[in-house]
């Protein structure tokens, strides 16, 4: 099965005074403003570096979500936070900070599941950046 998923950028002017807006078909971003300042300065808007980091947490979670169900385990909630790292025009590392809930699960078990996750989820493949992975098992 072939999935194909269009966003698009729309740029004006130059690279440190000019701005932009991201748009995807969904409706999610509708003209949502970029830049300069928005990257590299924490104004609000937002950057590609948070939008990989968005997309980085929701493909591991779901990633997760699959992997546990097949390990016969409902999670009740996986929260997922991606740090991604921009440095010298690449980016070098991507930390995910996944906390899971989840009858049945032990640390270890977690631990095991999430290295699946991290580097199966079809956008981890993408990446040529170290990625790093902190699990944290939620008590009942």
């Amino acid at each position: 099965m072939q999935i194909t998923r269009t966003s698009s950028a729309h740029w004006k002017g130059s690279g440190k005074a000019g701005n932009g807006t991201l748009r995807t078909p969904s409706g999610v971003l509708q003209d949502a403003p970029y830049s300069y300042p928005t990257r590299f300065e924490d104004k609000p808007g937002t950057n590609p570096e948070e939008l990989i980091g968005a997309a980085h947490a929701g493909c591991f979670s779901m990633k997760l979500a699959f992997i546990l169900q097949a390990a016969g385990i409902e999670a009740e909630n996986i929260h997922t936070e991606a740090t991604v790292v921009l440095e010298n025009g690449s980016i070098p590392s991507i930390h995910l900070r996944t906390r899971v809930r989840a009858f049945g699960l032990s640390t270890s078990k977690l631990a095991e599941l999430a290295a699946d996750a991290k580097t199966n989820c079809p956008v981890s493949k993408l990446f040529n950046a170290a990625i790093s992975l902190e699990t944290v098992l939620e008590a009942d």
